[in-house]
Formats: structure tokens, sequence, C-alpha cells
């Protein structure tokens, strides 16, 4: 699909990865941007329609589908992570990441895919990560949302592909945000994240390797555990 006067909707669009959409959308001609973030008021972009929305939230998922008839882009890109172990630790921050990672994207699949049929198809960007196919200490319960994530991309892609909509799922490295600001790594920057997803929409691609390190892991899967995770298994064991 063109961006170009089309009307998008883009979660998590306060900061990072949501907030870079928002701008680049912005300047490829989007006719209306709905930015929408837990607190409205964290939404700096001019020109947009700030959306108060928590996606773990059914009804607010609800009540913005009914005000946003008009969506042709969905970008589910919300997210978060807590640390948190799969093991030993608290479980209930785990069931907060599969709640805005996993459920998150099916709330908002679910209340706007008869939106975007209705409006001729349009097309679903869900932002993935790398981690939905290599796991890490530290890391552990964010892939596992992740994951869960890209087999729902690809799940939706089956069940809406007879309505025309365009479902693309995009992975990454580490990107330089707030949430990766006390990780001593290399990271790659929103704005080239952001720039590789929009024009693999254009050009109709299903899933996006936005840097080498999303190719590299992507590439990894067809070897064994043992090559794949190497010494992080010998420390565990």
């Amino acid at each position: 699909m063109k961006i170009a006067g089309s009307v998008v909707l883009v979660t998590g669009a306060n900061r990072g990865i949501g907030a870079e959409f928002v701008r680049q959308l912005k300047e490829r001609g989007a006719a209306k941007i709905y930015a929408a973030a837990r607190r409205v008021d964290t939404i700096t972009a001019e020109g947009v329609e700030a959306v108060s929305l928590d996606v773990t939230d059914t009804h607010q998922v609800e009540a913005v589908a009914t005000a946003a008839q008009d969506v042709h882009l969905l970008i589910n890109n919300a997210g978060t992570t807590s640390g948190e172990p799969l093991l030993g630790g608290d479980l209930a921050p785990v069931r907060q990441e599969l709640e805005t990672n996993f459920f998150g994207p099916l709330n908002l699949t679910r209340a706007f895919s008869p939106i975007l049929a209705a409006n001729g198809g349009g097309a679903i960007l869900n932002v993935l990560s790398a981690a939905s196919w290599l796991s890490a200490p530290g890391a552990t319960t964010y892939a596992t949302t992740k994951a869960a994530a890209w087999s729902l991309t690809d799940g939706i892609r089956i069940e809406l592909a007879a309505q025309g909509t365009h479902v693309l799922g995009l992975h990454m490295g580490v990107v330089d945000t707030d949430m990766t600001a006390g990780m001593n790594v290399d990271k790659v920057s929103p704005s080239a994240v952001v720039t590789a997803a929009l024009d693999g929409l254009e050009a109709g691609a299903h899933e996006i390797l936005a840097d080498d390190i999303a190719a590299q892991v992507k590439t990894s899967l067809t070897l064994d555990p043992s090559v794949r995770y190497g010494e992080m298994l010998d420390t565990a064991a």
C-alpha cells in the first residue's frame, strides 16, 4: 500500500520507534495519524490526533476503534520488557509482558480488521524483534512474548488474506531507544528501522529484516540449538 493519503494508527507513539514512525509517516504524506499512548500528554508530535490507549484494555481498544473508522494502516508498536526471568521470579511481570506484547496486537487486530476490510483491505505492521528467534539471558520472557507475536503475525496474515489485508512483521536487533539505554551493545537507530519498515510496506513485503543482526539470527534458525546458543548453554550448565 502507499502511505501518501492514508490514515494510520500507531500504538506506543510517544517515544522511540513509535515516535519515529509518526515522524516518517508525516514526511511520506499520511493524511491522518492517530498517535496512541497510555498517556496522551506524552505525545509531543504536532499535526496528529493524540489518542489515550492501553493496548491491554479491551474497552479502550474498542473505544478507539469506534472513533477511528477511517484507518487504513495499523502499526502495532507498543511493547514492554521487564527483565523478569521465566523461572524463579515473579510471574506477574511475565503475564504483563504477554498482555502487552502478544495480546495487545491481538486486541487491536480483532478490533480493526473489520475497519480495514471496509476501507479496502489496508495493512497491519507488527513491530517484532530478532528476539522472536533467539532468547538471551535477561530477556527470556521478552523473547517468549516476541516469538508468540511472530506466530500471531503469521496467523493473522492467513486469516486476513481473504479480505485483502497486507500483514507484515518487522524484526531488528537492539534499537537505540530509552528502553535499551543501559545496554552496552551495538544498536541500530530508530530512523533506520522505521525507514526499512515503511519501504518494505510500500514494496509489498511480508517480513522486514531491518538490520544485519536480524538477518543473521533469522539465518541461524536452521542450526542446532547447541550451535545457536553456544557458550550460553555451557554457562547455564
